[in-house]
């Protein structure tokens, strides 16, 4: 920018209000005397003369600034900040803004040809006069510009840009007098009121503040502390207004954990990882978002964290046998798991539940009260179950009771009146296409859609891919009896001779003697049996029966287990009562006298020793060792032949046949009449033992007990 002009150069310009002819330009500096100003001198270049120029501080102000805005320039690079986490959005504006006034100025002072400070000075009156072509939102932030701001910037701007940041609102935070009021008191006392019922107003809170602290309250002034009349309404109004806007987060924690759980608190992303398939699932449950023609219905969702594949069980209500069959469809289809996450529903920790986990060897995992997202996967698949399937089914009522409004608000009031939920949500579904729909999303559509969590591969190709073996059922039919319900509460009985009481009723059993303590099931397909175990279910003992409930004779049921019961105890008394026989006042005495024979003889067998030796242990056996040993005397030695012609000879070992359970002899006694029975022959020893052993009283009643079973399972019809 020249800052010299000619009054030709002035009139080119064709400023506002100014001559716009060399003529009328020179005739105005004549008028106002330029030439004895001193700010006019003779025009460089011409010998001789040539006329004078004038310095552009000749020209009036509106004029000048005028000149001198035409040497402005906004360009694009201007507008380049920087980013940051470090400041509010407010104070990125004003330090974004003042960056940008900042490099406009620079840019100006270079073409100007002045020196800094008239440089600032002269920008300052372009900024004051709109002659600075920026942008609206940094004339916002920046609103006035002087030479002692722009030094000041620079400043800053050479040692930390983001000081050129400023919130106004932080500077006069915690300034109010609320905030300040009983040493913070008060603005913790109003919170508390807000937090315990949010419903409460500011008017409410003011007069809860007045009731506790009185119409007045001391405050903290430069001057020291002094007492103010309580705020007015509008005053409490803004003071909460800011409070809830700066203290959201924590607030929401006390007014609603959920939320704050779900929405602001951080989570871990990956922390329920795991390596293997079939290393952990987790198991939920939730009321169905569709009505069926058999009610509204639950859902149990079981989700393997290693694939994420899930099955679906739709059942009536929420029950521990709810929990044990969707465990046996995820044990047939999938093998067995390692741990199952569940949380602490009176369902999942039921004791038919843990009974189940227990017997399959599952280790179960609780997570603590109120913590959903403690299994977080499974919470999640519900929410995508009912947000992507029930909602595209007929008798969908919504996810909330909001939706079921808005559903209901589709029918017209007329329509509406009278209606019931089956026709005013299109009922059409029953329980079980519920369930056959179910089955088909989570395989085909979820288990067929890729998941980022899996990069990208879908659950069934990631289960597809695991080459390792997994753990499997081998016999599914086990898995109905561990699921059979248990008598009463525990199932755990004590078998009396009346029989095992259930419910009030009597079950009969000639397997298992009065006095045991055992487990008892229902036959799910018989409610007159009872399948019995030991108390923990690891040993099946046999069964029992209720004759009326299993439409049999009550007298012939109760003579075959007197009868059951007759050879059980004979089979047990015929070896006692055999030895019982050789018995004689005399046997306890003379085994008595036996016994403190056999005790005079006993020798200890020495114990087990380990060397323990020291420095002076050592030292002090060399000396022994040096020592010549000192000869035995004649009475010694005689004594010495003694005791070596007296001493007994060691006995022979003789082999110990271990003796055979009546259990054994039974069996064998059947393996040998087996062999009869196809045409194999015996040798005489077998022969002689066995026509011997089936004269027994042993095997009478073992026999007795085998053909009675033999003939229960042969009137069991084949399952169809």
């Amino acid at each position: 920018m020249k800052l010299w002009l000619t009054a030709q150069e002035i009139a080119d310009l064709a400023l506002d209000g100014f001559p716009s002819t060399k003529r009328g330009v020179q005739k105005l500096a004549d008028r106002e005397e330029w030439a004895n100003c001193g700010l006019a001198r003779k025009r460089e270049g011409r010998e001789g003369g040539g006329g004078l120029e004038y310095h552009i501080d000749l020209l009036p102000l509106p004029q000048r600034l005028q000149y001198a805005g035409t040497f402005v320039r906004v360009e694009r690079e201007d507008y380049q900040t920087e980013t940051t986490n470090e400041l509010t959005r407010r104070e990125c504006s004003v330090r974004d803004a003042k960056l940008i006034v900042l490099k406009v100025a620079e840019r100006f002072r270079k073409t100007c040809g002045m020196g800094g400070t008239a440089s600032d000075h002269l920008f300052k009156q372009l900024f004051e006069d709109d002659k600075v072509p920026l942008p609206e939102w940094v004339l916002e932030n920046v609103k006035t510009v002087s030479r002692r701001s722009l030094a000041r910037w620079r400043k800053d701007m050479r040692e930390d840009i983001n000081r050129l940041a400023h919130d106004p609102s932080k500077a006069r935070k915690g300034t109010g007098v609320l905030d300040r009021a009983e040493g913070g008191e008060v603005r913790a006392f109003c919170l508390a009121v807000y937090v315990s019922n949010q419903f409460l107003s500011a008017k409410h809170i003011r007069k809860a503040a007045i009731d506790k602290y009185g119409p007045t309250i001391l405050v903290e002034t430069s001057q020291g502390q002094k007492r103010v009349s309580m705020p007015p309404l509008r005053t409490f109004q803004n003071a909460l207004k800011g409070w809830k806007n700066e203290d959201k987060n924590a607030l929401l924690k006390l007014t609603d954990p959920d939320a704050y759980k779900s929405k602001i608190r951080f989570s871990a992303s990956g922390a329920n990882r795991v390596d293997r398939l079939n290393e952990r699932w987790e198991i939920d449950a939730s009321p169905s978002d569709v009505m069926t023609t058999d009610g509204r219905m639950n859902i149990y969702a079981a989700i393997d964290l290693y694939s994420r594949r899930v099955i679906i069980l739709v059942t009536a209500t929420p029950r521990a046998a709810a929990v044990g069959l969707l465990i046996r469809k995820c044990l047939i289809a999938w093998g067995v798991p390692e741990i199952i996450k569940t949380d602490n529903g009176s369902d999942f920790t039921a004791r038919a539940t843990v009974r189940l986990l227990d017997a399959l060897a599952i280790e179960q995992q609780l997570s603590a009260p109120y913590s959903p997202e403690q299994k977080g996967t499974v919470e999640r698949v519900i929410g995508t179950f009912q947000r992507d399937f029930a909602a595209t089914l007929p008798g969908f009522i919504g996810h909330s009771v909001a939706d079921r409004k808005v559903i209901e608000a589709r029918k017209s009031f007329s329509s509406r009146l009278g209606t019931d939920d089956a026709k005013l949500f299109n009922v059409e579904m029953s329980a079980t296409e519920l369930q056959q729909q179910a089955d088909q999303w989570a395989d085909e559509s979820y288990g067929n859609t890729a998941h980022s969590g899996l990069k990208g591969k879908t659950p069934n190709d990631v289960a597809r891919a695991w080459m390792e073996p997994v753990k499997a059922i081998s016999d599914p039919a086990a898995l109905d009896v561990l699921l059979a319900p248990v008598a009463g509460q525990d199932g755990l009985r004590r078998v009396t001779n009346q029989g095992i009481r259930v419910a009030g009723e009597f079950y009969y059993t000639g397997d298992v003697m009065p006095g045991t303590d055992i487990l008892a099931r229902h036959d799910p397909e018989d409610l007159g049996r009872l399948w019995l175990f030991d108390p923990d279910g690891e040993t099946f003992l046999g069964e029992a029966v209720n004759p009326d409930l299993a439409g049999l004779d009550p007298a012939a049921t109760i003579q075959k287990v007197r009868a059951m019961q007759k050879a059980f105890e004979e089979d047990r008394l015929a070896d006692i009562r055999k030895q019982k026989r050789a018995i004689t006042p005399r046997t306890v005495a003379d085994a008595q006298r036996a016994a403190y024979q056999s005790n005079a003889d006993v020798l200890q067998f020495p114990k087990l020793t380990e060397k323990h030796e020291t420095a002076k242990t050592r030292a002090a056996a060399t000396v022994k060792a040096k020592r010549a040993p000192k000869p035995l005397s004649e009475a010694e030695q005689q004594t010495m032949q003694q005791l070596a012609r007296s001493a007994p000879k060691p006995a022979s070992v003789q082999s110990i046949n271990q003796r055979e359970t009546p259990e054994d002899r039974f069996e064998r006694a059947k393996r040998f009449e087996a062999r009869i029975k196809a045409g194999e022959p015996l040798t005489q020893d077998d022969a002689f033992w066995l026509t011997n052993y089936q004269a027994g009283a042993e095997y009478r009643a073992r026999n007795l007990l085998w053909n009675e079973r033999e003939a229960r399972q042969a009137s069991v019809p084949p399952a169809s």
